[in-house]
């Protein structure tokens, strides 16, 4: 397996399980701080990896009326002073070529949201800049087929490859992860990263935006790590119902230590 680079960190095979965590979207500067410094707080006493992760902007919501976040310039402008004030590594989505500049001088890993992994234009511009890339698999794609994304970002001239699983289409407004997925793309060379809270949104479920069943995240989480994984994806909120974006699939703040906790005390039976 490949070891990927992610500011500080080392992710792969040997290496401590890392957590990508922080609120769907940035909904302001301060609040969008004080919950990055809630996590690394957890993620200190707990002796884990932090990349801190937002979105500046939510390209694919449900409805046009939906919030999308500060845009690119202000978005990136607060993910570089939360990097500089936490000292951890940032990671964002990008949705469009123009992004992928700007957004490398700011973050240490690329996200290629699970709409527009088989964007070519997109995958291999974000492999251009030697940055880390998190692909997110496609709901429409099968784990196996992930091997033409990769060779994508290889072409590129980038090995510094991590592979999210965040669940499959099943019929309408319905996600199931099989966590075979995992496995299949570990296999494949590069650090699997399991997205718990995705895993269990309700796409659309709402109507005009999607539902969620959050309960279930810590299953999730839990399941994966048995499975095998080198990075947790959370979106975490200090009050989900309140969230601007995927507070239904979202996990508590006050929750989260306890969850990270059995997540990682399954992660070391796992590696031995």
């Amino acid at each position: 397996m490949h070891i990927v680079n992610v500011g500080p960190y080392k992710v792969g095979h040997g290496q401590p399980l890392l957590l990508l965590a922080g609120p769907c979207v940035l909904e302001g500067f301060e609040h969008s701080l004080a919950i990055g410094q809630e996590v690394k707080r957890i993620c200190k006493k707990l002796g884990m990896p932090y990349v801190f992760k937002a979105s500046f902007d939510k390209a694919n919501r449900s409805s046009y009326s939906s919030f999308r976040g500060p845009g690119l310039e202000e978005g990136l402008k607060q993910l570089a002073a939360i990097k500089k004030e936490l000292g951890v590594p940032v990671v964002s989505d990008i949705h469009e070529t123009c992004q992928v500049k700007k957004a490398a001088e700011v973050l240490d890993i690329l996200q290629i949201p699970a709409f527009l992994c088989r964007q070519t234009d997109l995958v291999y511009a974000a492999g251009k800049t030697g940055k880390c890339v998190n692909v997110k698999k496609g709901q429409f794609l099968a784990p196996w087929d992930m091997k033409n994304v990769i060779s994508k970002l290889e072409a590129a001239g980038n090995t510094n490859i991590l592979l999210t699983e965040r669940g499959s289409s099943f019929g309408y407004n319905t996600l199931v992860t099989d966590m075979r997925g995992l496995a299949v793309m570990r296999e494949l060379g590069y650090p699997v990263v399991m997205d718990a809270t995705h895993s269990v949104q309700i796409p659309g479920g709402k109507g005009t935006s999607s539902g969620g069943q959050s309960q279930y995240v810590p299953h999730m989480a839990r399941a994966a790590a048995a499975v095998g994984i080198d990075a947790l994806f959370l979106e975490v909120h200090d009050d989900p119902s309140k969230a601007l974006s995927d507070g239904p699939n979202m996990v508590r703040l006050d929750r989260l230590e306890t969850l990270l906790a059995d997540v990682l005390a399954i992660d070391r039976i796992t590696r031995k």
